[in-house]
């Protein structure tokens, strides 16, 4: 598994399954525990906060390392919640990687489905740990239950998920 951070395509090809995560910057610490909690299960992630040429001063490179990583990626997960509906990054990067890649919502535990904007209401949206769990299995091709049993994730009703603050279990 791997954070595929880097922009050389032609060094790095796409290979497998990869998972963008999209985020609001002011949700940055519940992003990166989604992604580490997505990352233990095997999956590669493309999380921007690893690579450290973004928010180098220069605009259109960062947006170059973002494009590269969508392009990469075979799936993107959006963080949702308040702040990111708010977000002017996030429908951009849906938009860019509507036709290219799986795009799936997750809201987070303040976010009713019916605050969802039109462009999210085209998207599968996972609504806590349980869909969480069955979107890793089926981006890996697996049963959820045998990646609990193997510990790569944690059963959604389990206590003391390290989602609990983040996610409905629930759902």
């Amino acid at each position: 598994m791997a954070n595929r951070y880097y922009l050389d395509e032609t060094r790095y090809p796409r290979t497998g399954n990869c998972v963008f995560i999209s985020y609001h910057y002011s949700d940055r610490d519940a992003a990166k525990q989604i992604a580490n909690y997505i990352s233990q299960s095997g999956v590669d992630i493309y999380f921007d906060e690893y690579n450290t040429h973004i928010g180098s001063g220069d605009p259109k490179k960062s947006v170059d390392y973002i494009k590269a990583g969508i392009r990469r990626s075979s799936h993107m997960l959006c963080v949702l919640s308040q702040t990111a509906l708010k977000s002017q990054l996030m429908p951009w990067e849906i938009g860019y990687g509507y036709d290219l890649l799986q795009v799936v919502g997750l809201t987070v535990k303040e976010l009713a489905k019916s605050d969802l904007p039109e462009y999210l209401q085209v998207v599968p949206v996972l609504r806590g740990t349980k869909t969480l769990n069955t979107f890793i299995a089926n981006t890996v091709g697996r049963v959820a239950d045998s990646l609990i049993r193997e510990q790569k994730m944690f059963s959604a009703s389990q206590m003391n998920h390290p989602l609990d603050n983040i996610l409905d279990w629930q759902l």
